[in-house]
Order: C-alpha cells, then structure tokens, then sequence
C-alpha cells in the first residue's frame, strides 16, 4: 500500500497532522517509536484544555481520538532510513518492514545538550526545567538560578523576573555576556556568576544548592537549564532540504519545505519556542498543505 502521507514522529505536531489528515480522509501511517523528549517531566502547560496534563496522558488522549479515523494506522516502531521515490518516498523501519507514502511530514522534533554538570538529571523535570512559559509558574517567588552558557542568557535572566525577583545567572566558565548586560543585571539586584559550576545539590528532586569549581556555592530552590538544541534525526538533511540557521527544516506557512512532497512540523521546523500548542498548531498547519497538495495534483 502507498500511503497519501507519511509522518514520522508522534509528539503533538505529528498528532496533530495526523488528525487533520484522518478527517480529511487521507490515508496517513503515523511512525513513531514512543520515545517522547517531554517524557522526563510530570507535568506539561499552555495548552488551552490541558494544562497540567501529565504527558504520558497527553499522548493517550491524542492517540484515542487520531486512530478513531479508519485511514490513519499506527506503526509502533523507528525509522532508520528514508529514501525518495518514484511516488513519494520510502521508509525503512528498525521492525524490518517499509513504508510507502506519496508525502511525507518530519515531525521529529530535536534532542536538548544540556551542559555536563554533576546533579542535573536527578533534578531535571522536577525543579531544573529549560523554559520559563512552561515552568515558571511553579517556581514563582523562589530563589531561583538560570544556567546559560549562550549570548540568551541576558534575555533569559529578564524574563525569568516575571516568576522571581531572587535570581541568580551562572554562565559556568563562558564569558556570554557584555559589560552593559552585567551592569543592567547588578542594577536589578542580580548577581552574575562566571565561573565553571561543579555541581547541583539536592534531594528528592529538589535542587538545593549550585557548588563551583572554586569551592563556593548559591542556596537556590530552582532554576533553569539553557540546553543546545540539535535535530532529533539528520533525515532532512539527507534529503537535501534547506536549513534554517538554527538547523531546523526550512518551510513556508504550510510545512512545505524545499524538497518537493516533503514538510516539516513543530521543534523539527523552527526548534523555538518549543511548547505544545505551537508544535500542534504546526502540524495542523503542514497536515493542511498536504491535503491540498494532493487534490491539486487529483485535478491536474
């Protein structure tokens, strides 16, 4: 069987497509491999009807309602390879099986780098987070530190002042900073600290203190971690598609990229802001270009 479109990817861009396309009566096999970057947190927000949602529950709702539509079927499994064909493009799979679709929507999304630094995972989805609309709320009116070895730690630092007054900014050994961002920052009580942190202390995934490689340390109850963030997969780049400058996939407003019959969704595209709603708002917008796509190619 030819798929009218393939997705690879089943967070909430390629849920997302999958549904618009299902009500669109397309035929869709939807791939994905369970392996979720948001797994690690108990909580996800800023999703309008859902906030609060564990993301494990977030996906079993979302994949109740995509697989009621009888032309999306479900392939519990990862590709490896994609290659382009004659009709569309082909899909090998770690399963052993291949999957033929006529297009073809990455919805991938990207993998976080997170500084290598003792204590972080323990404490990373319970009081270490990476985004601030996300996670803020939760941390309001703590002592909280952000942790950012890139040029984005001034603006970091900033925002997090909506949640927290008690902010402290570690840039652990990278001079990220100029003279006029440290002083704007000393001027609203803020201390910036540079040198190499050696650990995150803390209990029960409770962040306690940060301790430096200098042999001091901050009391702080929270904070936020700056990962780099790169693809999840290199299958757009393999298929020629053009980058953007962050390395995401190149698209117009409706997931188009620059090879033909292939588009690209949600951390995949445009990698930030990285939330729910903007990566299904993403899919459903890609979902639509397919759609159309094929019935122009249906009348022509």
């Amino acid at each position: 069987m030819i798929y009218d479109c393939a997705i690879i990817g089943g967070g909430p861009a390629g849920l997302n497509a999958a549904l618009v396309l299902g009500r669109a009566r397309r035929s869709v096999a939807l791939i994905d491999n369970n392996q979720p970057r948001n797994a690690v947190t108990h909580a996800s927000h800023g999703f309008i009807t859902r906030d609060g949602i564990a993301p494990s529950e977030f996906r079993r709702i979302a994949y109740e309602e995509v697989l009621q539509y009888p032309s999306v079927n479900h392939w519990r499994t990862e590709v490896t390879s994609v290659n382009k064909a004659k009709y569309g493009f082909e899909m090998f799979t770690s399963s052993g099986v291949s999957v033929q679709a006529r297009k073809l929507i990455l919805a991938t999304g990207v993998k976080e780098i997170f500084p290598e630094i003792e204590g972080f995972y323990p404490l990373y989805g319970k009081s270490l987070f990476n985004c601030p609309f996300c996670d803020g709320w939760e941390l309001r009116d703590q002592p909280l530190v952000v942790v950012s070895e890139f040029p984005s730690a001034f603006h970091t630092t900033k925002l997090l002042l909506n949640w927290s007054k008690d902010v402290v900014l570690c840039t652990n050994g990278h001079a990220s900073l100029s003279d006029q961002q440290k002083e704007w920052l000393e001027s609203k009580g803020i201390r910036v600290m540079e040198q190499p942190i050696k650990a995150f202390i803390g209990q029960n995934g409770l962040l306690e203190q940060v301790q430096f490689t200098d042999g001091t340390h901050i009391l702080r109850a929270g904070g936020f971690v700056t990962p780099k963030f790169v693809p999840k997969t290199s299958f757009g780049e393999s298929l020629g598609c053009e980058l953007t400058e962050l390395g995401g996939i190149k698209t117009d407003g409706f997931g188009r990229s620059s090879v033909t019959d292939l588009y690209a969704a949600g951390d995949a595209s445009y990698f930030m802001p990285s939330q729910l709603i903007y990566a299904a708002a993403d899919g459903s917008k890609a979902a639509m270009g397919v759609s159309m796509d094929l019935m122009e190619e249906f009348i022509e």
